[in-house]
């Protein structure tokens, strides 16, 4: 009994030793290549007409929440509720396969440097390659994130933080004191990068608190995870155009294809947000029925997609155009009836 007590103290000192070596034998780049790891963490997708990126699935642990699977996949904590109707945000259970929204109608705006959409909580940085899109935290309806056409003046390691006298005078009416400047460091909550804007007072920086990305909740400021902003920074240079628009409803072509893309603004969906939102999308379907006379889409798959404004894109229609020879034998039967011509019914 002795002897199998002594034999199983032995290999414990042993293996304890030989990790210990290891450690000690680590070279210090392998730990620096990790840190200074600054490509992106988001994917890059090429651009397909007015359309990006592809739907992707993942099946969720017994631990998860959307909370966490936002943080670990670069996603917005609203924009996977909803795109998984159904599915409880705070236990989805184990073995759940949800839907990660990375498809995406573009924002009809430039596509150069930065776009934020506020209306989806997403960040669209264009490069020579495609887009990459990242979840954003924008301002609180109280403090709204400005819509602007600015650019970046600036990228700022280990950001202290001035509170502006507004957000000092809201501490002090609460009781609580709030200092002129907040060092760099855990409790600083533009995080650990940010870029500064030309529009005063604003800028895109990180955050000591995970959750909140992908909502409504700085101060006008917009907020990124940490892991995306310490990277991101390095990619901008300072002149990068950053156009701030809000747009709930999204139309584009797509190879001869019309997809649909609407935002409703919380997770709850009230009838007057629905009711707003079908108007904004009747106003978009007309102004594109101007700009593309020859789509026709379906009404009963614009409603659905209203109904649901889950963030996610739809086909709803298509282009259509004659053939050469079908225009060639109307020219030469003359007294046959010409065809309607085509229209966008909705």
């Amino acid at each position: 009994m002795w002897l199998k007590k002594c034999v199983a103290v032995l290999v414990c000192l042993m293996f304890l030793a030989s990790a210990v070596n290891a450690a000690q034998n680590q070279k210090p780049s392998d730990t620096a290549t990790v840190e200074n790891d600054r490509s992106p963490r988001v994917p890059t997708f090429a651009l397909n007409g007015d359309l990006a990126g592809e739907l992707q699935v993942f099946t969720t642990r017994y631990e998860d929440t959307f909370a966490a699977i936002g943080h670990d996949e670069a996603l917005g904590y609203l924009e996977l509720v909803k795109a998984n109707p159904g599915v409880d945000p705070w236990l989805p259970g184990d073995g759940t396969t949800i839907t990660l929204p990375r498809m995406y109608v573009l924002p009809d705006a430039r596509r150069e440097g930065i776009v934020i959409n506020l209306a989806e909580y997403r960040l669209y940085y264009f490069t020579n390659d495609g887009v990459q899109v990242y979840p954003v935290g924008i301002g609180r309806e109280e403090n709204p994130s400005p819509l602007t056409d600015a650019e970046v003046t600036m990228p700022l390691e280990s950001p202290a933080w001035y509170p502006p006298a507004s957000i000092r005078a809201s501490y002090e009416a609460r009781g609580e004191y709030l200092p002129r400047m907040i060092p760099p460091g855990p409790d600083n909550p533009l995080g650990t990068h940010a870029l500064m804007l030309s529009e005063k007072g604003y800028l895109i920086h990180g955050t000591n608190k995970r959750f909140g990305i992908g909502l409504p909740v700085s101060a006008g400021c917009f907020r990124m995870y940490n892991e995306d902003i310490s990277r991101f920074v390095y990619q901008v240079q300072k002149g990068t155009s950053v156009q701030i628009i809000r747009e709930p409803v999204k139309l584009g072509l797509s190879g001869g294809e019309v997809w649909l893309e609407v935002h409703r603004p919380h997770e709850d969906y009230s009838p007057e947000d629905r009711e707003q939102l079908w108007r904004e999308t009747l106003e978009k379907l007309e102004a594109f029925r101007q700009q593309h006379p020859d789509v026709e889409v379906q009404r009963r798959s614009i409603e659905l997609v209203v109904d649901q404004a889950d963030g996610i894109p739809t086909m709803v229609g298509e282009r259509l155009t004659r053939v050469a020879s079908d225009k060639g034998q109307t020219e030469s039967n003359p007294e046959e009836p010409a065809e309607p011509e085509q229209k966008l019914y909705f």
